[in-house]
């Protein structure tokens, strides 16, 4: 990946939807939610150089965001949203 987040920004990548539901029923995609949880795949160096939120958030980590939040991105074929920490509700333990 060639993008480095500026800031307190964040550079994610959207975790796939399952296509089934538990009981084994197949979605089609219009009946699809847009996934609200994604990978760190960056983080800014103003998040790395802040004492205090430096140690919130690591890449790697699975996160859950808000639905409405942040810029979605093509690079080279790969779709990203860059968005702010603060846009980050919970890091998936």
């Amino acid at each position: 990946m060639k993008l480095k987040p500026l800031g307190d920004r964040v550079i994610i990548k959207k975790v796939e939807a399952e296509e089934k539901t538990k009981s084994g029923i197949v979605l089609p995609s219009s009946a699809k939610e847009e996934p609200n949880m994604a990978e760190v795949m960056a983080i800014g160096d103003g998040i790395l150089n802040d004492e205090k939120k430096k140690d919130e958030i690591k890449v790697g980590d699975t996160v859950i965001f808000s639905q409405y939040a942040g810029t979605e991105v093509k690079v080279d074929g790969e779709e990203y949203t860059i968005l702010k920490l603060n846009d980050i509700l919970a890091v998936v333990k």
